[in-house]
């Protein structure tokens, strides 16, 4: 007992679990009681046994089990949270409940199952029950087979999914237990009652007996529909709805459910099967095989694949081929049949999946026709059947109607059936007239063809038509058929079936003879699509009023005449005419006759009297009678005869002629003008129209001509009239006339291509007046005929070209008037509405198709098609290239283009980037090219491309978004929507190809006015975008989410969340409520029938061209409609209307327009200021939230109910964003006129800007925006301070928006803050930018840390609020931030912070991690800025600061916030302007107006600053050798201050933040690009270029690898800097003064680039390397030469010698150095040849020969041997001289090198010159005297020429010279080498030093130093001048230049001497130039630079005067100098030996 007593104490849970079943029976039956009396579904005491309830149902213990399981109903059935325990309680009740034997356990284990189902978990308990089907007992199988029939019998088949029920039906049949058996014979039956037929083909392979038995069974059905006997709880409601109706017995309950049945398509239920890899391995072989039994064999494996009903969706496009192959060039007609039925197989089985090849076979089906055996036929015609089915009768429309001109009347028959039987498959929705009329214009012509079975096919086709869309739509196309025919249609039409009953239901589609699985859904589908194409959007002529629709006078009253020229598929003349009745052309004498029964008689005399008054008289009267006359007895033809009769249009007298053409106005007017009258007084019109006198009146009769008669018509008269004659007055005027008329008239029906060669004609004329009217009806056509009328005109001169581009330009935008003229008239007739509905989009496709299409596809070869697939890519891409020149050659090209849709296919997942890219770009040209008729491509070509859209390169995606809405533009949504294509992309978890796909329907699906049912199928994918990983794709689904709604409706997305998770489920449908008060109307219909003829059915995207919409907007909104919508992004101009369209006021709307016109804020006084007090006193709620609840809103509501117009309220909290917009449309329009309104409820306006920041819309936040631009202006210009109330409940919700995704928004965000610092104190402002830096978005804490930085720049360190200190540790702890745009923007605050404070920042920051403060430190260093005056900026803000708290102070706030925004400003945008390194002349550069306003205090403290930082900055005077960074004490105050600014920009260079780099590159670039301010820049160039290629590192290094950067940023800041170089480097003045170090570091940089592969990835790499290519020849050329080449050798050197280097580099410094050889010749002379020789023995130093022989590449050693080869032939042996800065140049290899060329060009040279002085001698014809001379000159250079008599012929010579001083040697030096001349030249030298050296001295001493200024390195001079001065000259030179670089190199001599850049540079640099790495550079190099320039400007004058002086000092001094001289020269010589 004791354990029994223990047990009852427990609460009911624990006795629940106990191990005594009592206790537990106790529990359970205590609980059951418990759960009863719950009467709260939500109470929390459910939440109790949520784990228990699995117990319950499991109990091992039989009866406490019964007991646990009715507890258990009772527990699911009232519990909310119930739904939690469905998977676990399911499957216990599966495994431990159907398995006892007690009946009552099942039943309530069924029960249990079901009341599931009832709270909407029936998936899950479905899924249990499938699981449990699989379990070896088979009572279990029994049981669940039994819930799953209860629970299909009660809920029905929307709830129950039959799929996977249907699927493991066979499987039961197989069981060998009877039980299971005969449970699935019943559920089979009662699924068969819910499906019907459709069940039949999943159980067709089952034991025949059960099937029989089935059927049995499935006859005793009742036929009516089933209905669900119970419902889920949110039916319930329905339920009740059920039982009332079925009480009343009313019927319509029926009908609802009554499309339960259709739903459940068989097809739906198969399993696709794979096929692909089933075929035969040999089939592709065995299909071409030879043997037709071989073929056989093939067709045959793939028939038998293809008969599974349903197939897997892959790339079927070989096997199609092959089969299309089969059918078009068999011979074999028994494989044709084959063939064909192994396409309907395919069709049938794949469904729309086949659409993509369908486009393929249809035309080889067509054309195969022809065959006349019965069997094949059928095939065919199954086959095409199917193939339709797939696609749309759009898509195959091109191909039928090419086949129908056949000349053979079988396939003429079998098409016209082909359209007969699918017209039956349309509706009249689904065929538009556009389809209908070249179908019925081509049937026409087969009514009438000689064979009776084309005529019959014909009238069948004809007469489905007439069925499916009526005889209104139908007979204006069978105006001109006779009566017998038009029966026989009539006839036809009676009997004709369609396949569409009412509902497209299926029963008409059993009575097929073969029912296609599914057909009727596949049908239907094609009826949505085809609805939908007739919306799609088509460029072309927005306005066709039904203008000129009537087909001639109304007395002619056929009832077709409305039908007029738009209507008839013809666009001739001919077509024109069938319309109307012309009237003979009556003789001279009928019309005498005629004209004088209605005229008075003296009128007809007068008519030729010589006697003008008569005339005029005669005019008078005959006007009078027209004026009277009735309009039926008017004989217009005879009085316009009258009128032409002499003098007729010859008429002298202007009255005369004047009162003549008003008359032809009146009668074309009062009368039934014919076109046989106009004919008669066009001709005269047309000459007389250019008359300064008559041409109005002139043009006033055509007008009238143009309304009796229609303007094309009269148009195309005019025109040929006109350019017919040769006066081009009148060729001008009417084309002006032509342009006005067209504007009055309107476009429809006009012939453009006529036009076209007229106007060609005029653009070529030579008077100017006939070119401009030309444009100007260009202009016009534009407005109508859309973009592609320029495509005309594209082969015109540019210059005639860009003058039409430009008037095209001013025409954009505008929509075409309404016609005035035209319309009452024929609108009289009786015109038939419902036909002028689809005019506009005829005209649309008119101008499509007017152009002239090309066909290309036997251009499309095999070789250029196997080219595009070849495995080489260079091939790939000629292939590319050529299929783009074929493309741009057509221009307009035909829909067959071969097998180019597969190749392009297979380029579009190329492995090479750049090929993908190209291949977009000819999709893109090709959908131009093709027009709309690419629309049978989307499937094949389209759909991959949406593929591309998940690539990872960005520029791939952006080409490929292009690409589709390049083919959206051309084909519609349509197609792209239908089908399973779009879904499956979307299916992919790529999060690129998501957020892209998801962006472009977003933007897409708003325009469209219907979509394909398919939509629903991409719902399932979008929910889980809603749930990405990816933070992009979630923002791009919710963003698209509306805009699903808007076309399926909340209901269908609602219940599409049923497969979800119960977690994302819930999200999902909080998301879609709130997308529900979100979602957009749908685009307006067009309007109703009172304004149809606004075009009936045209795309929706144009309507709001059309007037009556316009007129019905309301005026007020729609005041500034265009600039508005221009910032919508995403919004083409097209589909800008839409927004437009949308705007058709209700009538209730029209009424309010008229209160409109008040204020729309109301002043309330004190309003605002109770609105605080409220907020402060807590009456109110304080505005503050994280996302605005409802409170919210209503609160604002109420409060704003007093101060904003009722209507504007209304528009402001409408559901629907798009009424915001308009509501921020009508504030923008009144902000400037009710600025006191606006400033009263500012508080209020600012609430609701901030409720506008959490709508998902881009286009309300960019309207909210600008806004908010506008605002914030009118508010500082008011002077306005804003209340800390308005700050607080605004800021920090804008400061949530700077960290949006979109650039466009961040940037309007900083710029609205920059503007509220004007109205609010910056200072204020950092706590709440400051709170924002603690956001999770990363963009927003980035954003808001640059903000910091901005204030502190502009204001100073006293805008860190609480203090600096705790700001600014705020601020570093983000230098660790994860995310690098953080960690930049933290870093570059403090960089800027500490720009202005200096060191003490790092007191500030306090203690930072190691890692962090060396990235701050390194960024310091980086910006090379120095601490500039950071006081001035903190006096600056304390004015602004005292002002804002004082009100008395609120009237001086102008002129220091202004102040203060220019600042801001210059800080954001970096403008480099001196101020902001060196804030001393800050004031100054303000405006003066400016200055004048500005406050009295700031005016004063300024000065006192000012001059105590100057006496800082004079401080380092007394240094003697200045190294410190600061500016050298030389300047003049301005100087300084330039310097130091370009200082400062140059510091920015190197900026890590890209848009700070390329500001400050842009001002040096204008400073570069003016000649007179370039020269600032001297001085500063070695830093420049420092600055620069650590840019370019930085690029390499960091931004290309920064996935988040835009490439496009960096392409923009690469073609900056290379700008930027390429400026600087064309002043040679300035690219001379680069440093060797600073060249080397530049060329590694640019040689780095140019080898960058992922630059060649980029949009436009190339174009940058290119760039780079050209920046690189310029540096070469320009640059110093010695420093260039010397960098180039190091730098080879170096590349030589580091291992990652690649070989290409160096290759590339090689190929500079090439270059550099290639300019020596020009450059030599300028060429410090010492340096170069310095370097190039380190380089062999590090390099000898064996080791340059080592490498992989002879390059190196043959660049080095090309380089001194050429200095060798260019100096000869003196280069040898120039060896004086090598140490111990004996050992060194370049020595030894160099004399071994002089040696060797010796000896080549050295036997050449006697020969060549022979030939001289004996050319020479002297006296013998001369002769003899010569002989023996000639002697003496044989001697010398040879090896051993050298120096005995030189010495002849030197005594033959001195002995015959005026001797002329020159002729025998002038043939031979250079070296050769050298050689002698230097011999005479040597020989003349050694004879007589001593007594010569002191006079060369005396010329030498002039020598050295004016040439360092000696000209080689002719032989000529040997005799002369050269020896004497030489000799000491050649030492005393050697003796001063020896001194320099001791340190001895450093004179400067400017005349002579070579020895300069040769004295100032180091005698072993080190190339120094840049950075270790930067700060000392730049201030030796300033100084040295410093020393240059104060001393040039020093330097001048003391020139002169310096030469004669030494000339007169060398003398005595000379000894010394020479005694140091041996000292040096000895120590080196």
């Amino acid at each position: 007992m004791g354990d029994d007593s223990e047990w009852l104490k427990l609460p009911v849970d624990q006795k629940c679990e106990h191990k005594l079943w009592k206790a537990r029976l106790s529990g359970y039956e205590e609980a059951l009681k418990i759960f009863q009396k719950i009467k709260d579904e939500k109470s929390p005491e459910w939440s109790k046994f949520l784990g228990l309830i699995k117990k319950f149902v499991t109990d091992s213990n039989a009866v406490v089990q019964l007991k646990g399981l009715e507890a258990a109903l009772v527990y699911v059935e009232n519990a909310h949270v119930a739904g939690k325990t469905t998977g676990e309680v399911v499957s216990g009740v599966v495994s431990k409940v159907f398995n006892q034997p007690k009946a009552k356990a099942k039943e309530l284990g069924i029960e249990i199952c079901l009341m599931y189902i009832e709270i909407e978990k029936g998936e899950a308990v479905q899924e249990e029950l499938l699981k449990g089907l699989d379990n070896k007992n088979p009572k279990i199988i029994v049981a669940c087979i039994e819930t799953l029939r209860k629970a299909l019998s009660e809920f029905g088949s929307k709830i129950i999914l039959l799929k996977p029920i249907i699927k493991v039906l066979p499987k039961l049949f197989e069981s060998r237990e009877k039980a299971v058996r005969d449970e699935a014979k019943l559920i089979a039956v009662e699924i068969y009652r819910w499906i019907r037929d459709a069940l039949r083909p999943p159980l067709q392979n089952i034991n025949s007996v059960q099937l029989k038995e089935l059927e049995e069974e499935w006859v005793k059905l009742p036929t009516g529909a089933p209905k669900p006997t119970r419902f889920l709880r949110s039916q319930q409601e329905l339920e009740a709805k059920l039982e009332q109706q079925s009480a009343g017995g009313d019927a319509e309950g029926g009908d609802d459910d009554g499309d339960e049945v259709p739903q459940i398509d068989a097809y739906e239920l198969l399993e696709a099967v794979e096929i692909l890899s089933k075929l035969p391995k040999d089939f592709y072989d065995k299909i071409e095989a030879k043997k037709w039994q071989e073929r056989k064999e093939a067709l045959e494996a793939v028939e038998v694949l293809v008969r599974n009903p349903r197939l897997e969706a892959g790339d079927y496009a070989d096997l199609v081929k092959a089969l299309k192959k089969v059918v078009g060039k068999d011979t074999n007609v028994m494989l044709v049949a084959l063939a064909a039925k192994c396409l309907t197989g395919l069709a049938v089985g794949l469904r729309k999946k086949f659409g993509q090849y369908a486009g393929h076979v249809v035309p080889t089906i067509l054309e195969k026709f022809k065959e006349k055996k019965p069997q094949v036929v059928q095939a065919l015609q199954e086959a095409i059947d199917a193939i339709f089915l797939t696609t749309t009768l759009q898509n195959v429309s091109e191909d039928v109607l090419a086949v129908m001109d056949n000349k053979n009347p079988t396939i003429k028959q079998q098409t016209s059936l082909f359209i007969a039987r699918s017209f039956r498959h349309c509706t009249a929705s689904t065929l538009p007239k556009s389809l209908l009329k070249p179908f019925c214009a081509a049937l026409l012509k087969h009514i009438n063809d000689s064979a009776p079975e084309v005529r019959d096919a014909a009238f069948e086709a004809l007469g489905t038509a007439l069925k499916v869309v009526g005889e209104k739509a139908v007979n204006p196309f069978l105006a001109d058929v006779d009566k017998l025919k038009l029966d026989k249609i009539k006839e036809c039409s009676e009997k004709v079936e369609l396949v569409h009953g009412k509902k497209a239901g299926l029963a008409a589609d059993k009575k097929e003879l073969k029912p296609v699985p599914g057909r009727s859904a596949a049908s239907g589908a094609a009826g949505d699509k085809d609805t939908k194409d007739v919306s799609a959007p088509k460029p072309g002529p927005l306005k066709k009023i039904p203008t000129t629709k009537a087909g001639g006078p109304p007395k002619k009253g056929k009832p077709t005449a409305p039908g007029g020229p738009g209507s008839t598929g013809t666009k001739n003349k001919k077509g024109l005419e069938t319309k109307e009745i012309v009237e003979p052309e009556l003789s001279v004498k009928v019309c005498e006759e005629k004209a004088s029964a209605v005229l008075p008689p003296t009128c007809i005399q007068l008519l030729d009297s010589s006697n003008w008054k008569e005339r005029l008289a005669c005019m008078e009267e005959f006007q009078k009678a027209v004026e009277l006359m009735d309009r039926t007895e008017m004989p217009c033809q005879a009085l316009v005869r009258m009128l032409a009769r002499k003098p007729g249009w010859k008429e002298t007298n202007f009255q005369v002629m004047q009162m003549k053409l008003h008359i032809v106005a009146l009668i074309a007017q009062k009368g039934n003008f014919s076109k046989t009258s106009a004919q008669i007084v066009l001709d005269g019109l047309v000459d007389k129209i250019g008359d300064v006198k008559c041409g109005s009146n002139a043009k006033e009769a055509m007008t009238a001509i143009a309304e009796a008669c229609l303007l094309p018509w009269t148009a195309e008269q005019v025109m040929s009239l006109a350019f017919s004659q040769k006066n081009p007055k009148n060729q001008s005027e009417t084309l002006n006339w032509l342009s006005n008329a067209i504007k009055e008239f309107g476009f429809s029906g006009l012939n453009v291509k006529a036009f076209i060669s007229n106007v060609k004609t005029a653009l070529a004329a030579t008077n100017p007046a006939v070119r401009t009217s030309a444009i100007t009806l260009l202009g016009v056509m534009y407005l109508y005929v859309g973009p592609s009328l320029r495509m005309f005109f594209e082969d015109e001169k540019p210059a005639l070209l860009s003058q039409i581009d430009a008037e095209f330009e001013k025409m954009q935008g505008q929509s075409p008037p309404a016609p005035t003229r035209g319309i009452s008239k024929h609108s009289a007739v009786g015109t038939d509405e419902g036909e002028d509905g689809d005019e506009p989009e005829d005209g649309g496709n008119d101008v499509v198709d007017l152009l002239p299409r090309t066909e290309i596809s036997d251009k499309i070869t095999s070789e250029l098609v196997s080219k595009i697939g070849d495995k080489n890519w260079k091939i790939r891409k000629e292939g590319l290239d050529e299929v783009a020149g074929i493309i741009n050659e057509a221009k307009f090209i035909q829909p067959n283009i071969g097998e180019l849709p597969t190749a392009l296919k297979g380029r579009l997942n190329d492995s090479n980037k750049i090929l993908v890219q190209q291949t977009l770009n000819i999709l893109q040209q090709l959908a131009v090219a093709m027009g709309p008729n690419i629309k049978q491509h989307v499937k094949n070509l389209g759909i991959p491309v949406i593929t591309v859209l998940g690539d990872s390169k960005n520029n791939v995606r952006a080409a490929a978004l292009a690409t589709v809405n390049a083919w959206a533009e051309q084909t519609g949504m349509k197609e792209w929507l239908e089908g399973e294509d779009l879904s499956e992309e979307l299916k992919k978890e790529n999060p690129f190809l998501r957020q892209e796909l998801l962006g472009w329907l977003a933007e897409k699906l708003p325009t469209l006015r219907s979509t394909p049912s398919d939509l629903i199928l991409c719902v399932p994918h979008l929910y889980s975008c809603l749930e990405d990983r990816n933070g992009d794709v979630r923002k791009k689904a919710q963003d698209a989410l509306p805009f699903f709604m808007m076309h399926l409706g909340y209901e269908k997305m609602a219940k599409a969340t049923g497969k979800l998770k119960p977690t994302s489920k819930d999200q999902v449908l909080a998301m879609l409520e709130k997308a529900k008060a979100n979602m957009p109307a749908k685009p307006a219909a067009p309007a109703k029938a009172a304004s149809k003829p606004a075009g009936g059915s045209a795309p929706a995207r144009f309507q709001p061209a059309s007037a009556p919409v316009e007129d019905s907007v309301s005026s007020s909104v729609e005041a500034k409609p265009d600039p508005k919508k221009a910032k919508v992004p995403g919004v083409s101009s097209k589909a800008k209307s839409t927004t437009q369209g949308k705007k058709v006021p209700s009538k209730a709307s029209l009424k309010e327009d008229d209160d409109k016109s008040g204020p729309i804020f109301v002043v309330v006084p004190n309003g605002k200021e109770q609105r605080m007090k409220d907020e402060k006193g807590l009456k109110v709620l304080k505005w503050n939230f994280t996302t605005p609840r409802d409170e919210y809103i209503e609160q604002l509501k109420t409060q704003m109910s007093s101060c904003v117009a009722k209507w504007l309220q209304d528009e402001m909290f409408h559901s629907d964003f798009q009424h915001h917009n308009k509501a921020l449309a009508v504030m923008v329009d009144h902000l400037e006129i009710e600025k006191e309104g606006v400033i009263g409820c500012l508080d209020l306006i600012l609430k609701w800007l901030t409720l506008r920041f959490f709508d998902t819309n881009t286009s309300v936040l960019m309207k909210a925006l600008e806004y908010l631009k506008l605002l914030f202006t009118l508010l500082s210009e008011e002077e306005y301070h804003l209340t800390e109330n308005e700050a607080s409940s605004f800021i920090p919700y804008l400061i949530l928006k700077v960290g949006e995704p979109k650039d466009v928004i961040r940037k309007d965000v900083r710029a609205i803050l920059n503007r509220m610092c004007l109205v609010y104190p910056a200072s204020k402002m950092f706590p709440f930018i400051m709170e924002g830096t603690k956001s999770k978005n990363s963009k927003q804490r980035a954003e808001c840390l640059e903000e910091l930085g901005c204030l502190v720049e502009s204001y100073g360190m006293n805008v860190c609020q609480p203090t600096p200190g705790k700001a600014l540790k705020e601020i570093a702890i983000h230098i660790g931030d994860r995310d690098n745009a953080v960690r930049n923007a933290a870093l570059n605050t403090i960089v800027t912070v500490y720009n202005v404070h200096g060191d003490q920042v790092f007191k500030l920051i306090g203690n930072l991690s190691e890692k962090d403060m060396s990235m701050l430190e390194e960024r310091i260093k980086r910006s090379a800025k120095r601490p500039s005056a950071a006081p001035v900026k903190q006096v600056e803000e304390k004015p602004q600061r005292t002002q804002t708290l004082t009100s008395s102070a609120s009237t001086l706030r102008k002129g220091p916030a202004e102040d203060m925004s220019s600042k801001l400003n210059q800080a954001r945008s970096m403008s480099g302007h001196p101020e902001a390194a060196q804030m001393v002349r800050r004031e100054f550069q303000l405006d003066l107006d400016e200055i004048e306003n500005d406050n009295g205090t700031v005016r004063c403290e300024m000065p006192e600053l000012v001059q105590h930082k100057l006496d800082d900055i004079f401080e380092p005077v007394l240094i003697p050798e200045p190294k410190i960074r600061t500016v050298s004490p030389h300047f003049d105050d301005l100087h300084s201050n330039t310097a130091s600014t370009i200082n400062f920009i140059i510091s920015q260079v190197a900026s890590g933040d890209i848009n700070a780099s390329i500001q400050a590159l842009t001002q040096i670039d204008e400073v570069l690009r003016q000649e007179d301010k370039a020269e600032a820049m001297s001085g500063h160039i070695d830093q420049f270029l420092i600055a620069t290629f650590m840019q370019l590192r930085l690029i390499y290094n960091t931004h290309m690898a920064d996935e988040k950067l835009e490439k496009d940023e960096i392409v923009k800041l690469y073609s900056c800097i290379i700008g930027n170089m390429i400026s600087l480097f064309q002043i040679e003045s300035l690219a001379r003064e680069a440093s060797t170090g600073v060249l080397k570091d530049l060329m590694h940089g640019l040689i780095t680039l140019m080898l960058d592969s992922r630059i060649e990835d980029l949009e436009e790499g190339q174009q940058v390397i290119r760039s780079v290519n050209l920046l690189v020849v310029k540096v070469l050329e320009k640059s110093d030469q010695t420093n260039i080449l010397s960098a180039l050798l190091v730098l080879l050197q170096d590349s030589l010698l580091a291992t990652a280097s690649s070989p290409k580099f160096s290759e590339l410094v090689m190929k500079c150095l090439w270059r550099m050889v290639r300019l020596l010749p020009d450059t030599i002379n300028s060429i410090n040849l010492d340096r170069i020789l310095l370097d190039i023995h380190i380089f062999m130093k590090v390099f000898p020969k064996e080791k340059l022989k080592q490498c992989k590449s002879e390059f190196p050693i043959r660049t080095l041997k090309t380089l001194l080869h050429t200095l060798c032939k260019l100096k000869g042996p003196k280069i040898l001289d120039h060896l004086t800065m090598i140490d111990n140049k004996h050992e060194s290899e370049l020595e030894a090198h160099l004399c071994r060329m002089m040696k060797h060009s010796m000896d080549q040279s050295g036997g050449r010159p006697d020969k060549d002085t022979e030939k001289g001698a004996s050319r020479t014809d002297e006296k013998s005297s001369k002769a003899k001379v010569n002989d023996f000159l000639a002697e003496i250079f044989k001697k010398i020429g040879s090896k051993e008599n050298t120096k005995e012929g030189l010495a002849e010579l030197y005594e033959y010279k001195k002995k015959y001083s005026d001797a002329d040697i020159e002729p025998f030096l002038k043939n031979s080498s250079q070296f050769f001349q050298s050689y002698v030249e230097r011999g005479l030298r040597v020989i003349e030093m050694e004879r007589e050296g001593k007594g010569r001295i002191p006079n060369s001493a005396g010329i030498s130093p002039q020598m050295e200024v004016t040439c360092v390195p000696t000209p080689t001079s002719t032989m000529s001048s040997i005799g002369n001065t050269n020896g004497e000259e030489m000799g000491p030179s050649v030492y005393l230049e050697r003796l001063k670089i020896l001194r320099q190199r001791c340190g001895l001599e450093n004179t400067k001497q400017d005349d002579r850049p070579p020895l300069t540079s040769l004295l100032s640099k180091p005698s072993v130039p080190q190339v120094a790495s840049s950075t270790d550079m930067l700060h000392s190099k730049l201030s030796q630079l300033r100084e040295s320039r410093e020393q240059h400007q104060h001393s040039d004058l020093d330097l001048n005067q003391s020139h002169p002086t310096g030469t004669m000092t030494t000339s007169s001094s060398s003398t005595t100098n000379i000894d010394d001289l020479k005694k140091r020269l041996e000292r040096i010589k000895s120590s080196r030996k």
